[in-house]
């Protein structure tokens, strides 16, 4: 049994009396004019068991989304059901708090005649990425008078995956204007060494000349040049470092979370250029990892195995990452590792093994970078602002010099603030594409 909230009026109510005619049984008298109250409109409230709920819910939504989590009351009592329904979604609180969802008017009342059923519906809103699991549902039922109740939690299972949010869509029209252009399908000339031949046209002024063909021109008497379009069928791994400097803050999300993002634009882009896009997310062991050679799959596929990798506070095992990425691939690829560039985090693993990398692959290393410590390095007004600034300019210097002995060992180095680094990366990747280096 549970009490309401109008049966704390009626006890309270109770004062009146016993402040207006004391006497020795007027506080007795009347709890028992409220417990006799109570035990009727429990008596006359319907059972919350003959309730049966259902639960009907998507499989998933994107961070930036909601989604709406319906539950089916069917009564098969005989008698109306005057319910207060609560569905329980960790925390059950509006957006903004620690865990995967945020629930927007979880508590529901209806009233469900005998025989009949009624939906309510609770709107979930994300605030992180991840399974958010239900929690139990709360059915109460109140009686006629609405001074007591009865209440049951039931077990009615729910799942809801939050996939990644993919702010950085807005930058793959662009991206991929480009990539036809690279394609062919625009006037653009494409040259390197690495591009595959497509077909011939007459040549015109502004034509490099080293694109003659000159046993088709002594054929048809014409000056022709060959027109060529960029390498597909290429192998792109996406390596997502998990480790504890996945962790790191900048600005208001974890560098994790940038990295996802830079991988889901890359991936996007390598699909529509007819590469082949596989991911891996690693510390110390796979977190994570999707293989879909369809254009069309990859989005979902990547966005899927995202949603649920989180940091894990470990360092990560630099051998083992390289023996896993020889393990998967058996031919030149591009190899992009989404990792810091922590200076001691690099020089401690990843530098003594990347030539093994690069001497087979094309290897890029995209790091986020924090905006907080350019303004560290201008600000310089008082004497403290002068420390920081000095730490500051230390730590880029640093930072900058561990760039350096990447791009000696062949690794293409993309450093770039939370927002900047996926078309950051999409750029890199499309002038590797250019050049013919893939």
């Amino acid at each position: 049994m549970a009490l309401t909230s109008r049966a704390v009026l009626v006890a309270l109510a109770g004062l009146v009396p016993v402040v207006l005619l004391p006497a020795p049984l007027t506080v007795g008298v009347w709890a028992l004019v409220v417990v006799v109250l109570c035990a009727v409109d429990v008596a006359l409230a319907a059972s919350p068991r003959e309730l049966a709920v259902a639960r009907r819910l998507p499989t998933s939504v994107r961070l930036s989304g909601t989604a709406d989590s319906e539950l089916t009351l069917r009564n098969t009592g005989r008698r109306t059901a005057h319910v207060l329904v609560r569905d329980a979604w960790p925390p059950s609180t509006l957006p903004g708090g620690d865990a995967p969802t945020g629930a927007r008017t979880p508590r529901h009342r209806v009233d469900v005649p005998p025989g009949e059923r009624r939906r309510v519906t609770t709107t979930l809103v994300p605030t992180r990425r991840g399974d958010a699991i239900a929690g139990r549902v709360t059915v109460r039922t109140c009686g006629p008078l609405g001074v007591a109740a009865r209440q049951v939690s039931l077990d009615v299972p729910g799942r809801l995956r939050v996939l990644p949010e993919f702010a950085s869509r807005r930058h793959l029209p662009s991206r991929l204007a480009r990539l036809r252009e690279l394609d062919g399908r625009a006037a653009v000339q494409v040259r390197g060494a690495g591009t595959e031949f497509d077909s011939l046209r007459e040549y015109v002024d502004g034509d490099d000349v080293r694109s003659i063909d000159w046993r088709a021109t002594a054929r048809r008497r014409e000056v022709v040049v060959r027109t060529w379009r960029p390498e597909r069928d290429r192998h792109v791994l996406l390596v997502l470092d998990t480790s504890r400097t996945s962790a790191a803050r900048v600005l208001d999300a974890t560098r994790l979370e940038a990295s996802v993002e830079a991988a889901l634009l890359l991936g996007v882009l390598a699909a529509h250029a007819g590469d082949r896009v596989e991911l891996l997310a690693y510390d110390r062991r796979v977190r994570a990892r999707a293989v879909d050679t369809h254009s069309s799959r990859v989005l979902p596929a990547l966005a899927d195995a995202l949603a649920t990798v989180q940091p894990a506070l470990v360092e990560t095992d630099w051998p083992g990452l390289v023996a896993q990425v020889r393990a998967r691939l058996s031919r030149r690829a591009l190899v992009v590792l989404l990792t810091s560039l922590d200076p001691a985090a690099v020089e401690q693993g990843l530098l003594d093994v990347v030539g093994g990398l690069t001497r087979r692959h094309q290897v890029v290393l995209a790091s986020v970078a924090d905006p907080e410590l350019e303004e560290l390095r201008t600000a310089r007004r008082t004497v403290d602002q002068v420390f920081d600034a000095a730490a500051a300019e230390r730590t880029s210097l640093e930072r900058a010099a561990v760039g350096v002995r990447l791009r000696q060992r062949g690794v293409e180095v993309v450093e770039a603030t939370p927002d900047d680094l996926a078309p950051r990366l999409a750029d890199t990747y499309l002038a590797l594409k250019a050049a013919g280096r893939l």
